[in-house]
């Protein structure tokens, strides 16, 4: 077993290699460094060697070949991050242990304005299919985006309102299909200007069956607790998903900036493991009927950008989004239980000019949103939401030493029949970074966060058959505090390249679930309550790259990485907190193909809260390839083998862990064209 000791040795002999790799480098070869402009915490832009934020990107390429799926399972297994993994429909990311209502998914820098934190079994209302890049903030010092991004942000960022003039028509069309689930997705974009104005037009389809499983779908360990033996069943049945999404934009491009529209429409059916209801009792032939759920969202987005040719502002910039979302759950044909969500969120900033190494961003975020849920098991009341925020980020670099900083206020009301709630937060933030050389980037960062209860912790109060408990919520919850430290490190010289980020946050008044040890009398279900206590986590994530040969634009590299978080609570230990994990992989690149191999091994978890079973290690082994074989590398066919020793394995941070094993082998094969 690996203990994160062992992390931290494997971290500080990568830097040790790091170091002995930058004596070997010929001094010219130094400073080629490939260095990605990250935007998201930070909207003047900061390159991720240079920034204080844990972040990892997908670019465009990354996304070409990447498998469909939903922004969870997407981003999965990336440093510090997990998936809820409560089905192939509907799975959103876990960082650093925290998910729900303390990640924020944004598209463009907006939040979703869906129903996707009230309850796992809700997708969010955004395919990954449609981004250009995806950014992924580890750790609660993204102050532009409030209390919601205490644990961490995920932004898609498409390219339907365009800020630039295409040359010509471009376009790009993407197919691909899976053996573990029969599946297969189809996607298509188009861009095109007719003088200032730009159009975009896009399109996307997703259709898969029930996957296949390794093993039984329910694990030993619940067997053994209920007494019962394994079957033959290799097929995790109610996991089949379709999915249709459109969108279209038009956008006025100057010289001195842009404008534009977009609309975008999307439509999914998925089913969820486990989630069904008991058959009527007086109908001894009818069958426990399976649920499956219905997503509708139409959403309308604002963008533009002016740039002023002098002043103490390089730029302003403006968006909104305003979004109608509608969630069904169907027991058999029949509708059950309702989710809505309408709304509108906006955001305006001023991006400073840089003077001398001094730039920032002052900037204002509105929200006004309204939730609603009817049927059965709508344990949450309507809702209305509003939400007012103030904050600045500024950050002076003279290259040696620098410093960051950031600031925010809050404001947020929450109204419902069960009672109204108004909250005043501060958020702030500040860090010291400097460069001993140009290779080296060292930064120590301390933020204090707030966060404001979200109407699912204050109001609930009913079964919640997602979660396997009866929900009751407290209206007299206080706003959760979180007084965090982080240490980062970046280094990149010749052939090696590194990263290391060591973090521990303080929680005073972490809003937990736990049970009450009763038993609700009317749904049989174990009563759960919100309390406050207080809780610690802290942990490390560490990523390396090694490139043992190079010719031209021909290279082999070896890649690694590794995270651990461990939480504690005055209660004992927090619940679904994931395991430590290794990844190694050797990868080969080249203009005419690709080639990569990965193995990835995640430690077992005994660590457990009440009601939560262990999860044993598991090791996934896959191997993926790319070609491109045309001389303008436009077209690209790929293909990965994944899970290839058909390992069972489970994602501890799921409720589904226990019913729902990850998929078996499968191979996934496509093609992309961008043209």
């Amino acid at each position: 077993m690996i203990s994160h000791r062992s992390l931290l040795l494997a971290a500080a002999s990568w830097a040790a290699l790091g170091g002995a790799a930058a004596a070997q480098t010929p001094p010219q070869e130094r400073e080629i460094v490939v260095e990605d402009v990250i935007v998201t915490g930070a909207p003047f832009g900061v390159t991720d060697r240079a920034s204080l934020l844990a972040v990892a990107v997908l670019d465009e390429e990354d996304l070409a070949v990447a498998p469909a799926a939903t922004l969870g399972d997407m981003v999965n297994g990336l440093p510090g991050v997990r998936s809820t993994n409560f089905a192939p429909g509907a799975s959103r990311p876990v960082i650093r242990g925290l998910s729900g209502p303390r990640v924020q998914v944004l598209t463009n820098g907006l939040g979703m304005i869906d129903a996707s934190s009230v309850s796992p079994d809700h997708q969010v209302a955004v395919d990954p299919a449609e981004a250009r890049r995806i950014e992924i903030v580890r750790g609660p010092s993204t102050l532009v985006f409030g209390g919601s991004a205490i644990g961490g942000v995920v932004n898609i960022i498409d390219d339907r309102i365009p800020s630039e003039r295409p040359e010509g028509v471009e376009g790009r069309l993407s197919a691909q299909y899976s053996t573990v689930d029969d599946g297969s997705s189809f996607g298509a974009g188009l861009k095109a200007a007719a003088g200032p104005l730009v159009f975009t037009l896009d399109g996307f389809t997703r259709d898969s069956s029930d996957y296949d499983v390794p093993v039984f779908p329910e694990s030993q360990a619940l067997l053994d607790e209920e007494g019962e033996t394994a079957g033959d069943e290799r097929t995790l049945g109610n996991t089949f998903v379709e999915l249709d999404q459109y969108g279209a934009g038009v956008s006025w491009v100057g010289s001195r900036g842009h404008v534009g529209v977009s609309v975008k429409h999307v439509d999914t059916t998925y089913g969820v493991p486990g989630h069904a209801h008991e058959p009527d009792p007086l109908d001894p032939d009818a069958e426990e009927e399976v649920v499956s759920i219905g997503l509708e969202q139409t959403r309308y987005d604002l963008r533009g950008e002016l740039d002023f040719e002098s002043g103490p502002f390089s730029a302003v910039r403006l968006s909104a989004g305003w979004a109608d979302y509608a969630h069904t759950e169907f027991e058999g044909d029949a509708v059950g239980t309702q989710f809505f969500s309408d709304g509108a969120e906006g955001r305006f900033e001023l991006i400073q000019r840089e003077r001398n190494g001094w730039q920032g961003v002052i900037g204002a975020q509105l929200l006004d949103r309204t939730f609603d849920a009817i049927g059965d098991e709508a344990y949450v009341p309507r809702t209305g939401i509003k939400e007012q925020g103030l904050y600045t980020v500024q950050r002076f670099d003279r290259g040696g030493l620098g410093f960051e900083g950031g600031l925010r206020f809050d404001q947020r009301s929450l109204e419902s029949v069960a009672g109204e709630r108004d909250f005043s937060n501060v958020s702030a933030s500040a860090g010291l970074f400097f460069r001993p050389t140009a290779a080296w980037f060292l930064g120590f960062s301390v933020a204090r966060n707030e966060r404001a209860p979200s109407e699912v912790e204050l109001f609930a109060e009913g079964p919640h058959v997602a979660t396997g408990a009866f929900e009751v919520g407290d209206i007299d919850l206080d706003s959760e505090v979180a007084t965090s430290v982080e240490a980062t490190l970046h280094f990149a010289q010749g052939p090696f390249e590194a990263d290391l980020h060591a973090y521990s946050a303080r929680y005073d008044g972490f809003i937990d679930l736990r049970p009450t040890g009763a038993d609700d009398v009317g749904s049989g279900l174990p009563v759960f309550e919100y309390v406050q206590t207080d809780a610690e986590f802290r942990g490390l994530e560490a990523e390396a790259d090694y490139r043992l040969w190079e010719s031209g634009q021909r290279s082999l590299t070896l890649t690694a990485a590794a995270d651990w978080v461990r939480a504690t609570t005055d209660l004992g230990p927090a619940a679904r907190i994931p395991p430590w994990s290794v990844t190694t992989g050797l990868e080969w690149a080249s203009r005419l193909f690709d080639v990569g191999l990965e193995m990835r091994h995640v430690g077992e978890q005994d660590r457990t809260a009440a009601f939560e079973l262990p999860t044993d290690s598991y090791t996934l082994v896959s191997l993926k390839g790319a070609i491109r074989p045309f001389a303008d590398r436009n077209v690209t066919v790929f293909a990965e083998a994944s899970n290839l020793t058909d390992a069972e394995a489970r994602e501890h941070a799921s409720f589904q862990k226990d019913i729902a094993p990850l998929p078996g082998r499968s191979l996934r094969a496509g093609v992309t064209w961008r043209f």
